[in-house]
């Protein structure tokens, strides 16, 4: 079955979905009571998807950022219901993967080709939203499905992304905008910087532009429980807020952007080269240089559509630009609408007097008329052509050109292509344009390709954004250049396919970063020359970096890899070069007019982008419906196409060869456990040694209910709960359905905390790492006094501290019946570990006695020897047990997999008075919900 992205990567799973209709008041009337707002209000809220987790794990490899985000969702209502899935990733970012769980169904994302033509293949979009600070885009992207009622969606989404330096740091940004408060909250990000890590800072969380949104109390260090663990290479940043400190930040869960700065260790030489597995990369950012001069033209739209707040915030912040000029900086001013109007017909010198005269002239300028972009960059790039054709420059200077507007072209020359050459055409690679554009209105792809085909960069400011602080920003990024002609040369025997090696400008506070391959991986030592203009003199660099023998399978750790991990890209240095390899593809492929280079470039960057699965704007995602089980795609950390981050961090963390490793040792599935337990429709089982009595009942529950199985949070810190599957009945039976436990939940508390979640398919153990065991596989892991033991489809085996063992017992059917499901039942092996405070279905019986108080005629006081056969319906016997007094009959059941027969006392009407309370006070509200009306244990 094969799934498309639909718009906005909207997906619907169900056709003809509906949503129930409720009446209010006599249903004979023809006009209903009105419905109170209060009411309404409770109903959506009581029906609106609950989100039950929301986690992100970023790992960062050398400024090279693996994220995947994990989202699990639940359809409270009655009725079938669209649920959306949104989340913010920078736009830099290429997604690698996309998976959804909907119920035991898996939908796996594809790369592929994307076609040319509007066909089968349905573009994706992303609604580009910029972050608060402006000072680079963001991208929603986008997922909805309708889910049945009661029943549960899981997304996962990764991406990577090349951090860019700018002011002197890297900045990773995670958006934090679940929509709601979320049970669990979790944004962990881990950083490996092999040279060191510098001025790490993680930011007050960044207030969204939507409504609602706020700050957490105190905003002048990091979001309430932050915990950062940083040492001289490594730092992990865990952001775990509870549901109190989430509404304390913004109550409708809008948390807004989670940010961490960074900068690492750096030598004033040649640069930072890596080299792993046939791959390099070469980071180049030298300081404490002289800066060269600039010649500058600030050139500002005032025509008509500028009016207001827009051009006053921008003449504010060109006055503080004007006074950040160096004395051996040259500028000028433009002006232009439909007219160009020049402050001086030449660049003329930094003095207190000029400053105080542009400010003037800025001052004066009105909005007026239309938009002739094309005019004002002709004039502006004749200005800075003139002036160093007719002047005798000792220093070499660098000129550059800040165009700023917030319209398309109206006036002059309107057509777009005439634009962009005529520019090129007069600016001959000697000028740089950076351009900002203001507002909705603006031709983003003119200024992109403006700044593109002239060196230069752009930024996108939108409406509601503080243009000025905006425009401060961008222009402190290119206000110290440093090197201009920048040259990187490597010997070209020895390297091949390498990135973009020219560049006109290096500005103080950014970086250089050239990928690429070697033809010989057996390289001890690698020459790299550098060349580039600083101020008055020429600059060059030469060294033999060493690069060490470069062994095939092994990752930044030095950990082996298998050949298969490495061929798919679990190298971070491969997966690098071939992210900056699609970017300038792109890039080149933006600047280019010939039909045929351009259908080159991207068939080129296509091929690329399906190899190492990159979403991207020649590729495209399909969802198919996977053969796959669940087991293995709930893994948040290995959702990413690359591979490696895992294993590196894995070995980062220091963990013991017994709990970062899965260790193998023969397995036998006929465990030896006791008779405690819960199995099959659900029939459950209690065993009373002391007596020798054994007890059974049943619980007809409804699919989609949690039941309390062992509360005792508070005592042993350990509570299970089961969560129920539905089925039909066989014909002809008494039942209406059937029911079975899909899912078994473990909750430990002490001595730390861990979560255990277990299906047919799969356990997934998060106790600080998370980690997914197949059911197929036979595996045992362990740590901090927790034993996870996989048979494989078989059962598993949980030990707590050595005094508390639970066997969960895995059915699962070849050709299974209408009315079979595969399923589990548990098993309670060892319970001294529990207090006598336990309670919960199962757990109220044990370190308890029963008794029968009225034994009837022909009832063998061996309670292992069937009885003489009673009339249907009348009880054999009184048992006493907890004070109860229950009506009981003779039974037997089947249990261990149906091999093994037992006889037992039989409670019937879903346990009435052998149970505390009723069934409905044994339901859990979410699958590690540990409150419970009964008994003493109390809420997280």
């Amino acid at each position: 079955m094969l799934l498309l992205l639909g718009l906005c990567l909207g997906l619907r799973l169900c056709a003809g979905w509906q949503e129930n209709a409720r009446s209010w008041g006599d249903t004979s009337e023809q006009v209903g009571l009105r419905v109170p707002r209060q009411v309404r209000l409770l109903q959506r809220l009581k029906t609106k998807p609950l989100m039950t987790e929301f986690s992100v794990k970023s790992t960062i490899i050398s400024r090279y950022a693996f994220t995947t985000v994990s989202c699990k969702m639940l359809n409270r209502a009655s009725n079938d219901q669209e649920i959306e899935f949104q989340m913010q990733i920078p736009a830099a970012a290429f997604i690698t993967n996309f998976t959804m769980l909907i119920g035991d169904r898996v939908y796996q994302g594809e790369i592929a080709e994307r076609e040319k033509k509007n066909g089968d293949s349905v573009k994706e979009k992303r609604n580009k939203t910029t972050e608060e600070s402006g000072e680079k885009g963001t991208e929603t992207f986008r997922a909805a499905i309708v889910i049945p009622s009661k029943d549960k969606a899981s997304f996962l989404l990764s991406y990577e992304e090349l951090l860019q330096r700018r002011l002197g740091k890297y900045e990773h940004v995670v958006s934090v905008r679940p929509q709601q408060l979320v049970g669990r909250l979790t944004v962990d990000v881990s950083i490996l910087e092999r040279s060191g890590i510098a001025e790490l800072e993680v930011l007050p969380l960044q207030n969204s532009r939507q409504k609602g949104s706020g700050r957490a109390e105190d905003d002048s260090g990091p979001p309430p429980s932050t915990l950062i663990n940083q040492n001289e290479t490594f730092a992990e940043i865990v952001f775990k807020p509870s549901v109190v400190q989430q509404a304390r930040i913004a109550q409708n869960g809008i948390l807004g952007d989670f940010i961490i700065r960074y900068d690492v260790n750096r030598e004033q030489s040649i640069g930072d080269i890596q080299v792993l597995n046939g791959y390099f990369v070469h980071y180049f950012a030298p300081k404490d240089l002289p800066p060269l001069p600039k010649n500058v033209v600030f050139v500002l739209d005032s025509s008509a559509s500028m009016v207001g707040v827009k051009l006053r915030q921008t003449k504010d912040a060109l006055f503080t630009i004007l006074h950040d000029l160096r004395p051996q900086d040259r500028f000028s001013i433009i002006g232009f609408s439909n007219r160009i109007k020049v402050w001086k017909d030449q660049l003329i010198s930094v003095t207190p007097n000029n400053i105080r005269d542009g400010k003037i002239y800025i001052h004066h300028m009105s909005p007026t008329g239309g938009t002739d972009i094309n005019g004002a960059l002709q004039t502006a790039i004749r200005l800075l052509n003139n002036y160093v054709a007719h002047n005798d420059i000792e220093d070499r200077s660098v000129s550059l050109i800040v165009f700023l507007t917030d319209g398309k072209p109206t006036a002059g020359e309107t057509h777009t292509l005439k634009i962009l050459n005529n520019t090129k055409e007069a600016a001959r690679g000697q000028v740089c344009i950076f351009t900002i554009g203001i507002g909705n209105d603006v031709d983003v792809k003119l200024l992109e390709k403006l700044s593109l085909e002239n060196c230069g960069l752009t930024r996108h400011i939108h409406e509601e954004e503080n243009a000025g602080a905006q425009l401060i920003g961008f222009y402190d990024e290119i206000r110290t250049p440093l090197l201009s002609d920048i040259r990187m040369d490597y010997p070209p025997g020895l390297v091949e396919q390498a990135t973009k090696t020219l560049f006109p400008n290096y500005f103080n506070g950014s970086e250089i970063i050239i990928a690429g391959k070697l033809t010989n991986q057996k390289l001890d030592h690698l020459h790299v020359e550098v060349t580039a203009s600083n101020s008055k003199k020429f600059v060059i660099l030469k060294k033999d970096v060493p690069v060490g023998p470069q062994k095939m399978g092994s990752d930044v750790t030095g950990r082996p890899v298998a050949d298969g991990d490495a061929k798919k890209g679990s190298n971070h240095i491969e997966r690098l070069w071939s992210y900056l390899t699609l970017k300038q593809l792109r890039s080149s492929w933006l600047q280019s007019s010939d039909e045929q280079e351009r259908e080159r470039l991207r068939q080129q960057a296509q091929a690329l982008a399906v190899n190492y699965r990159f979403l991207t704007p020649f590729t495209s995602m399909k969802l198919r419906k996977s053969a796959l089980h669940v087991n293995g795609l709930e893994d948040t950390h290995s959702m990413s196409a690359a591979m490696g981050p895992e294993t590196v961090m894995q070995n980062l963390q220091g963990t013991d060869a017994q709990s970062a490793s899965t260790l193998k040792k023969p397995f036998d599935s006929r465990i030896k456990i006791s008779k405690t337990s819960v199995d099959g429709d659900p029939h459950f089982v209690v065993d009373f040694p002391l007596s020798k009595l054994t007890v059974c009942f049943n619980i007809d529950g409804e699919p989609g209910d949690i039941l309390r199985l062992v509360s005792d949070h508070m005592n042993s810190g350990v509570t299970v709960n089961g969560e129920l599957i539905g089925a039909p009945a066989p014909a002809n039976g008494h039942k209406k359905q059937r029911t079975y436990f899909r899912t078994i939940t473990i909750l430990i508390n002490k001595p730390e905390r861990s979560y255990l979640e277990i299906t047919p398919s799969r356990v997934i153990l998060d106790g600080g790492d998370r980690l997914v065991l197949p059911c197929n596989q036979s595996v045992v892991v362990g740590s901090r006094g927790l034993e996870v033991s996989v048979s494989a489809n078989a059962n598993v085996t949980v030990t707590i501290q050595g005094t508390i063992a639970f066997a969960i017992l895995i059915h699962l059917y070849k050709k299974p019946a209408p009315f079979q499901r595969n399923h589990l039942g548990f098993y309670i092996s060892n319970s001294k570990g529990l207090s006598s405070s336990c309670h919960g279905l199962l757990g109220q019986f044990l370190n308890q006695d029963a008794k029968l108080t009225e034994n009837p005629a022909g009832l063998s006081k061996n309670l292992t020897v069937s009885p003489h056969p009673q009339a249907e319906g009348r009880p054999e016997a009184i048992l006493k047990v907890k004070g109860h007094k229950v009506p009981v009959v003779w039974k037997q059941r089947k249990i261990y997999n149906g091999e093994e027969q037992i006889d037992c006392w039989f409670a019937r009407n879903n346990a009435a008075k052998l149970i505390d309370g009723e069934y409905k006070d044994y339901l859990a509200s979410h699958p590690f919900d540990t409150e419970t009306v009964l008994g003493t244990s109390r809420g997280l």
